[in-house]
């Protein structure tokens, strides 16, 4: 009968640096897409108040998994829900409601964030 014996150590200080690379890629994978949506020109934009000013990533709750992007405007939940609005499109040709639309499942640049997270978290790591 064949005997095994085996010895595991675990690296608790490498675990921790990948953990914490994790909130760190989730937190500038949040920034990307606030940078994408104003290059895509797709934010309602008057005096820029909304895009510029009012839109933030919020990583409050990162160490759990969760960022968001955040707009303080009272208006931003009714222009945003409101495509059928007619938006100015002198600064920002694609304004348009819904302007997240892209990114969620089903939209044309859905894959991007998982992308951008997976090349952030490699090269924080070196994995």
């Amino acid at each position: 009968m064949i005997s095994v014996n085996s010895i595991i150590k675990m690296d608790w200080g490498r675990i921790r640096d990948l953990t914490e690379a994790q909130v760190e890629a989730l937190e500038q994978t949040a920034e990307y897409l606030r940078t994408e949506v104003v290059q895509a020109q797709v934010m309602p934009f008057d005096m820029g108040t909304l895009q510029n000013e009012s839109t933030f990533a919020d990583y409050s709750e990162s160490k759990s998994g969760k960022v968001s992007l955040i707009s303080t405007q009272p208006y931003a939940r009714r222009v945003y829900f409101h495509p059928e609005y007619e938006f100015q499109t002198e600064e920002n040709p694609h304004a348009r409601g819904k302007w997240y639309e892209d990114w969620l499942p089903g939209g044309q640049k859905a894959n991007d964030c998982k992308q951008e997270y997976e090349q952030i978290y490699k090269r924080i790591t070196g994995v």
